[in-house]
This record gives structure tokens, sequence and C-alpha cells, in this order.
């Protein structure tokens, strides 16, 4: 009787030892858990002068890092805003030169040559080339609609691509009150990415990213940039083209 005892203190004794360790690995379980959970805040059609510097302050202030598809033709005398953000840590990706649908989608050859037109010019004032891209107004829109062909173009040249999961609509819609913008950017997906626009026009977008970035926080959302590691984002359309 007495060894039993004994030996059943020594074992109690043994999980009281070990106990804290099992606590350490169930809150390490549960901060990866969390951690899956990711959200990309991409803003396209930049650089937009005030707009676009108050999206910086924004998150600068939150420490939370972003994407911007710039617009080439918008990069010559705002040079300023585009080193910001690459010395801010943010990603840079390419959004064509011209921004027009007539020129970018004669053919997959035109193109091409819009986003190597804005490559250049990113490469003129940060002396680094940018891979990452994205189709103005969507891979899949009124004026085209996206091809293996086109897909096979893009990848042979060195690119990426990457559409949204979530569209605040801030686009077509700049003028939408920030709380729209807000309840457009919520998602409960795993992985989110949120589109939307810092032109000279999308002030609204501005002053609802504080909520937006907010939101995400508190859901457990870890924020991350895109870069040319990131798993594309597209679907194409038209597989026999």
């Amino acid at each position: 009787m007495c060894n039993f005892f004994k030996k059943t203190s020594f074992f109690l004794l043994f999980l009281m030892l070990i106990a804290p360790f099992f606590k350490v690995r169930c809150e390490e379980c549960s901060l990866e858990e969390e951690s899956k959970k990711t959200v990309y805040l991409t803003f396209d059609d930049g650089p937009g002068g005030k707009v676009t510097q108050e999206v910086l302050d924004t998150l600068q202030k939150e420490n939370v890092p972003a994407t911007f598809f710039i617009i080439g033709n918008q990069v010559c005398g705002q040079e300023n805003i585009i080193l910001r953000m690459k010395n801010e840590g943010h990603s840079l990706g390419l959004h064509s030169f011209s921004h027009d649908r007539n020129i970018l989608y004669r053919s997959n050859g035109d193109f091409i040559n819009e986003m190597k037109k804005c490559q250049d010019e990113l490469f003129r004032v940060t002396g680094d080339y940018y891979t990452i891209l994205r189709f103005p107004f969507g891979s899949n829109n009124s004026t085209y609609k996206l091809t293996k062909t086109m897909v096979d173009c893009v990848h042979q040249n060195g690119f990426t691509i990457y559409d949204w999961t979530q569209d605040t609509l801030d686009g077509a819609n700049p003028n939408s009150p920030p709380e729209q913008i807000l309840n457009r950017a919520i998602s409960t997906k795993d992985t989110v990415v949120i589109l939307m626009h810092t032109s000279n026009i999308n002030i609204n977008s501005a002053k609802a990213l504080p909520s937006i970035i907010k939101y995400y926080k508190s859901q457990g959302y870890i924020f991350k940039k895109i870069t040319s590691h990131t798993d594309e984002i597209y679907k194409i359309t038209r597989p026999n083209c």
C-alpha cells in the first residue's frame, strides 16, 4: 500500500511538472490556427496625390502592409509617393501604363507592352523591376474575357496575375459613404484580397480604411502584402482561346 501511494505521488508530481508545457503548446496551436486567416489590402489606380498619402499614413500608423497596383503614366511628378510606398515596405505592382481598355485589350502583345512600360517607369524611380500585375477592370470585364493564351503570355514574360476576392466597389462608386465601403470590404473567408482604389477621387476610401483595418484585426486576421510568391488569383473564362 505504501508503495502504491508513493508511485501515485510521483505520478501526480510528474503531471504537475509537464502541465505548463502542454499549456504552452496548446497556446501555440491556437495562435497557428488564428494566423491562418489572412487579409491582403490592395489599392489600384495610384498614385493619387493626397488620397494615397492619407492611405499611407493610416498603414504606417496601424503598422500594416499593403499592395499598390500602379498606373505608369501617373508616376511622373509623384515619384515621392512611389518611393514612400517602397521605403515603408509595401508591394508595388503593375496596372498598365495608360489604363486605357481600348489599347490594353487589342491584343496580347499590346497588353504586355503596356505592362512593360509601367514596369520601366517604376524601375526609373525605384531601381527595382516589379512583376506582379493586375488587369485594369479585372481579368474578366465588359471588354475582355481572360484566355489561356493570355495567361501563358503573361507567365512567359515573367509576370504573375492577381485579381481580388472582395470588391468594395469604390472604383465604380467613389462617392460611396465610408460606412458602405467598410461593409463591402467585410468577408469571413480565411483568405481575403480586398480591392480598393487610391486615385484623387477616392477620398472616402481613405476615410474607410482605418475601420476596415480595425475590423480585420478584431477578427484575428494577419495582414500581408502580395509578392511574386503569393498564389495567383485569376479565372480563365475562355480556355480554348
